[in-house]
């Protein structure tokens, strides 16, 4: 894939992803939305389906990473594409900002009547349910392992030597897979969700933080920059452990 076609696809594809995955969020907490106090469930179905629209929506196109902490997991399982590394990753948070800016647009009249600072901030990125940076860390590594094994273990599910059928094979791998992995990820938020919001990526986390930081959000607070660093180093180390570990479980073509 070119550098141009790689990039416009995790643009759109991240952009289309923290639309609608921070949609949900904003949808449930802030003031007098019609979805206000729906619930934790709402939450996690809206960023599986966010996930499983922006894959079918741009996985042809670059395969829908999405993710920082996939595509370096991708690759440490594969040993492939180091050199398009930087383009996904790019690519990715570029359209995690746009998105983030889609969010605060079209919620825009709800941001002056909610009164909390840090549930506006949860529109934009995760914080921990308990302070302790050694377990928030441990929970956004695990959690992100868990995805990009379950990625993997999807996309294995549906190979040609599987399904014994290369055209059947395909079929599934675009039409079913990327459902499945909206499943995967709403599997991960309603289990290991609670103690840090499952960041489990890098770009989807700290690129709205950075838009929470720079937009004029009528009385927000600060953006919790002490905790940035565990929604960015546990998703990579998760990542690139889960691409490891099925690599060693399963080796290609073993």
């Amino acid at each position: 894939m070119s550098t141009e076609t790689i990039l416009i696809g995790e643009i759109v594809g991240t952009a289309l992803l923290i639309l609608l995955g921070d949609g949900v969020v904003a949808a449930v907490v802030l003031a007098k939305s019609k979805a206000q106090d729906s619930g934790w469930i709402v939450i996690t179905f809206g960023w599986g389906m966010a996930v499983a629209m922006a894959v079918y929506a741009v996985g042809h196109y670059s395969g829908a990473h999405l993710n920082p902490a996939v595509t370096l997991g991708l690759w440490a399982n594969s040993g492939d594409g180091g050199a398009d590394i930087w383009k996904y990753v790019l690519g990715q948070f570029i359209g995690a900002m746009i998105g983030a800016i889609l969010v605060f647009l079209s919620y825009l009249p709800h941001w002056q009547p909610t009164q909390d600072p840090g549930t506006k901030l949860a529109v934009f990125s995760t914080g921990p349910a308990i302070r302790n940076p050694v377990a928030n860390l441990i929970t956004e590594i695990v959690g992100t392992f868990v995805l990009v094994f379950g990625v993997l273990a999807i996309g294995d599910h549906f190979s040609e030597g599987v399904v014994g059928n290369t055209e059947l094979a395909s079929a599934f791998s675009v039409g079913i897979a990327p459902l499945l992995v909206g499943f995967l990820v709403f599997s991960i938020g309603l289990s290991l969700g609670g103690p840090t919001g499952y960041a489990i990526n890098p770009a989807r986390d700290l690129g709205p933080r950075i838009i929470h930081a720079l937009l004029p959000i009528p009385g927000k607070g600060g953006s919790d920059w002490s905790y940035a660093w565990i929604p960015v180093v546990g998703p990579i180390i998760g990542g690139i452990l889960g691409g490891l570990v099925f690599k060693g479980l399963y080796p290609i073509g073993g």
